[in-house]
């Protein structure tokens, strides 16, 4: 199938993906004044749209439609024209007896490692990882994990979890070796591979777990208790970054915190902690500096009681760090005074220019940017229908 094209231009652009199709953004040098383009699949879900920096000029967009289900749309015209994968992300049919898994929707796009022109990789719900070695025309299944004997112990129930269903994200791939990944279950922690998928070893020591068990008082399991496991579907990691420049650190908005990791270590530490009380460490998004590897964006929502994810007492802010973690400053200056919405996982994006510019889209349709790293913000667009993802480019 293919779909009509979108009035995009070169430049840097914002890809903002929306319960109710792709709206993309764009501005001049300046990035003071923006442009909203002509909607792309309008009234489809669109979960995450991706521009290949290796080209600037392939796009990939994970869709779910009313009349295709599930499935991904490629440009290799920066938009200007569409078309449908021949072969999206799909389980083998069932063997007699064998329990059947479809794929709801592909929740995560990642292009692939620079060495290798072509190659992207994909997570779905249920949880399963896919790679595509002719720019997203074809998807296959990543066996190494998604036919482990252990799969059903690392993964959740596809019927539990998330309103939306239990997903695969934040698929990481180390810019100094192609063999070297990482992504996160949602729930069931984050696992790191050597060997670009055949196999698979978790990543969740030092973590904590949410405890739903009515007899436990609180909400956290940690490390060393009777009720703590190193796989499995207790583990809730929201959104996993990596520095682009310095892959040996890794920072995590977990369920149950924010943490980070400077490998080789294997033990995260909970910086989340040295955020206000009043505000805590809980929420769905984070961003990681280009430059600047201690320094990273969070956007936390009220994690208690009911979890409304919403911002806390409804006041939103962005929080950033620049000491990896040791200390939080609050980033509030042009935002409303209360606002009852939150950021998703995928909808906070900052871009390489110098100071950076940060952008995030809110549950209610709003885009906010800021190019002075947070300092202050501006809104960029409104009226949109729910956002879940953000993601900065720049069209060659």
């Amino acid at each position: 199938m293919t779909e009509p094209g979108s009035d995009i231009e070169q430049g840097r652009t914002l890809l903002v993906a929306t319960r109710k199709g792709l709206f993309p953004l764009q501005t001049d040098a300046s990035r003071e004044r923006w442009r909203l383009c002509e909607p792309l699949f309008l009234g489809h879900i669109i979960n995450h749209a991706v521009l290949d920096p290796r080209d600037g000029r392939t796009l990939l967009a994970a869709a779910v439609t009313g009349h295709l289900g599930p499935t991904v749309f490629r440009s290799e015209d920066a938009g200007r024209s569409w078309h449908e994968a021949v072969r999206p992300p799909a389980f083998d049919k069932a063997a007699a007896g064998e329990k059947a898994r479809v794929v709801h929707h592909t929740f995560w796009l990642t292009p692939g490692h620079a060495s290798e022109p072509g190659v992207w990789w994909a997570g779905t719900s249920p949880q399963a990882l896919w790679v595509s070695r002719d720019a997203g025309a074809t998807w296959h299944s990543v066996r190494g994990f998604n036919d482990h004997p252990d799969y059903e112990l690392r993964t959740e129930d596809p019927q539990a979890g998330t309103p939306d269903g239990p997903i695969l994200h934040s698929i990481l791939i180390d810019p100094r070796d192609p063999q070297h990944m990482y992504f996160g279950l949602s729930g069931g922690g984050v696992y790191e591979t050597q060997d670009q998928g055949e196999s698979w070893a978790p990543l969740n020591q030092g973590m904590a777990m949410p405890n739903a068990e009515p007899d436990v008082e609180g909400m956290e399991t940690p490390p060393g208790s009777i009720r703590w496991q190193e796989i499995g579907p207790g583990h809730d990691p929201h959104c996993v970054q990596m520095h682009p420049q310095q892959p040996d650190v890794l920072y995590q908005q977990n369920h149950c915190g924010i943490y980070r990791l400077q490998r080789p270590a294997d033990t995260w530490e909970r910086i989340g902690r040295n955020m206000p009380e009043a505000t805590g460490d809980i929420g769905f998004v984070m961003g990681l500096h280009p430059q600047d590897p201690d320094t990273c964006w969070v956007f936390p929502m009220d994690g208690t009681d009911v979890w409304p994810r919403t911002s806390p007492g409804g006041r939103p802010a962005a929080f950033v760090t620049r000491d990896a973690g040791r200390s939080w400053q609050r980033q509030d200056q042009g935002l409303p005074e209360r606002g009852w919405f939150t950021v998703k996982r995928q909808a906070l994006s900052i871009d390489a220019d110098s100071p950076s510019g940060v952008y995030f889209g809110t549950t209610s349709g709003e885009v906010w940017g800021s190019r002075d790293e947070g300092e202050s913000w501006h809104s960029l667009a409104a009226h949109l229908p729910e956002i879940y993802a953000v993601e900065s480019a720049v069209i060659e």
